[in-house]
């Protein structure tokens, strides 16, 4: 049935294998215990192999399955990328629209209440305000916003319910994105995937050089990321929150 004519009073919990959507998922379960409860993921085919461990962990701590929902057009961003000759520039990259926009829009249903990590860190406050004036609409939901709990919490209350969190936590990502997320421009983070995964970043490496992509910004310039030098800090390897903000910003330009 089409979702123009099927609605729901579904909660739509948007799990993307880091703490603190694992934490809105489960303070989501335990406050709605009656409720009609789903659990999506967007598959990106581009993230850590042990992104699905903690997946499998959590639907364990959940005591729920996770949907897995995916563009099948594309394998991974890799494909994306090559097959549109485009990866990212100051206004957004085509990856959030293709591989979690598109297939969440096709999952959802009119009337669901959708769940997001957003945490009680500044930033995230004013990403979370930034997405409910872009999509009014949908009924969001930020459990750890109303209860004021951060990033810091969220790691911690993972590790207390026994889940070991995503191994690129403890690489020194703050995230755990896909690898190596387009939209980084920070040169510690590229110097971070050199060193942790090197095959991706001499990937990207050619594939920017092919189509001419400056990713990273270095002394206020912009360069590609292997003119960054050898030596250059992998510390405060700042990297982007992968959601539909990004998606925002490309169709405003």
């Amino acid at each position: 049935m089409s979702n123009a004519l099927t609605t729901t009073n579904r909660i739509l919990c948007h799990f993307s294998c880091g703490a603190a959507s694992a934490v809105a998922t489960k303070l989501t379960i335990l406050a709605n215990k009656d409720q009609n409860i789903v659990i999506m993921y967007a598959e990106t085919g581009s993230e850590d192999p042990d992104n699905l461990r903690f997946l499998l962990d959590c639907e364990k701590w959940f005591g729920m399955s996770v949907t897995r929902v995916k563009n099948e057009k594309y394998t991974d961003t890799w494909k994306l990328w090559e097959e549109k000759k485009y990866i990212s520039n100051i206004y957004g990259a085509p990856c959030t629209k293709e591989l979690k926009i598109l297939p969440r829009q096709a999952f959802e249903l009119p009337g669901d209440r959708h769940v997001f990590g957003y945490t009680a860190d500044s930033n995230d406050i004013r990403r979370a305000a930034v997405f409910r004036e872009h999509y009014p609409e949908l009924e969001i939901i930020t459990p750890l916003i109303d209860k004021g709990i951060n990033k810091s919490a969220c790691l911690a209350m993972i590790i207390t319910a026994g889940i070991a969190p995503p191994k690129t936590y403890a690489m020194g990502f703050p995230n755990a994105n896909c690898i190596p997320c387009c939209k980084a421009q920070s040169p510690s983070y590229w110097a971070l995937v050199r060193k942790e995964y090197p095959m991706e970043f001499n990937r990207m490496t050619d594939l920017s050089r092919t189509l001419g992509a400056k990713l990273a910004v270095l002394k206020g310039e912009r360069v590609f990321v292997d003119e960054i030098p050898l030596n250059h800090p992998v510390t405060e390897a700042i990297a982007p929150e992968c959601d539909m903000l990004c998606h925002l910003a490309e169709q405003e330009f």
